[in-house]
């Protein structure tokens, strides 16, 4: 999978020089709670942790045309970059990976990465994958059948694209011309099956025999993707139905902590990859325009790391959930 670098320019995309340092925090910020995140496994203190390192441009540069709270966001597990940006805090985060009884994505019952915030409109997903899709098509829905401008992100990786609850979603979108935008993070390995295993021909193209456009795009390229996306957005809120996305990226770590992928990648792949790294690129991107110097990313890195050191140490004390709670929520109250 070759990504040469683009040529986007945030001139061209209406973007500020704020909006370039808030892209460039968000997908740092979610590179330094997943690492921390590992330290957490690696210290006995969390269970379980699947990471979003090497798709964080994909997935800021897709959520930032999302308006949190009123638009609809049905995440995959890897979309922490999304989640923060959207307004949950790292402390959020590390009281999920640690089961604690404040995680507000469930009480501390769900796995890791599977989020949720009503106020929000993060709506969580189930463990089987690509069951997400059809429900989002169903939100999509809603916002037409009531005349809202509302828009739905749903996000998979290129493995989802394989059942037939992606295929079902697509179809219906196509035939009611709903306000939703599918963005499939390809990170070229559906945990160690590689992509050519897994994907018969292009997943983008796929969108034509459903009657709507489909894009591929470099996904190491925030800009890029914030471009794919907003013109999405701006198809769907039109009234003119759905898009496809598939963000071409990488996965740079195994596929959770569970996962050994020595036994099915050269390390010589993924330090090519790591070379590549979205956030490095961006930062160099952001070097040349005088918008970000070193002591700028210094800054900025430090204030980041602390962010997370004290959202880690604050979760860590948090009370794990009592027994008694495994008892409810589980029906919906009158």
């Amino acid at each position: 999978m070759e990504i040469k670098d683009a040529q986007v320019r945030h001139e061209d995309l209406g973007l500020a020089d704020d909006d370039l340092l808030r892209m460039h925090y968000y997908m740092l910020l979610a590179r330094r709670v997943d690492e921390r995140c590992w330290i957490l496994n690696r210290q006995g203190k969390a269970p379980f942790v699947i990471s979003c390192q090497g798709q964080e441009a994909a997935q800021v540069g897709a959520i930032y045309g999302v308006r949190p709270g009123y638009d609809y966001l049905y995440p995959y597990y890897r979309d922490l970059a999304m989640i923060l940006f959207l307004g949950q805090s790292p402390r959020h985060q590390f009281l999920s990976v640690m089961g604690k009884r404040e995680d507000p994505n469930s009480g501390g019952r769900q796995m890791p990465g599977h989020f949720s915030s009503r106020s929000l409109n993060i709506v969580t997903a189930s463990a089987p994958v690509g069951v997400q899709y059809p429900q989002a098509t169903g939100t999509a829905l809603a916002f037409k059948v009531r005349g809202e401008d509302g828009i739905v992100l749903v996000c998979g990786g290129e493995a989802s694209t394989s059942g037939g609850d992606w295929h079902e979603a697509m179809n219906f979108a196509g035939i009611h011309d709903l306000p939703v935008v599918f963005l499939v993070q390809n990170n070229a390995y559906a945990i160690s099956v590689p992509e050519k295993a897994q994907v018969a021909g292009s997943i983008a193209k796929r969108a034509q025999g459903y009657g709507f456009p489909g894009i591929e795009v470099d996904g190491m390229d925030v800009l890029a993707v914030y471009e794919a996306a907003r013109e999405a957005f701006e198809r769907a809120r039109r009234g003119e139905g759905p898009t496809l996305i598939e963000a071409k990226t990488y996965r740079i770590t195994a596929h959770s902590s569970d996962d050994d992928d020595r036994r099915y990648r050269e390390r010589e792949e993924i330090e090519a990859w790591r070379r590549k790294d979205p956030i490095a690129r961006f930062e160099r991107y952001l070097e040349e325009l005088g918008v970000l110097d070193a002591e700028g990313k210094e800054e900025v890195d430090a204030r980041i790391k602390a962010e997370v050191a004290e959202d880690s140490r604050s979760a860590e004390e948090a009370p794990p959930p009592e027994p008694g709670d495994v008892f409810g929520p589980v029906y919906a109250g009158r």
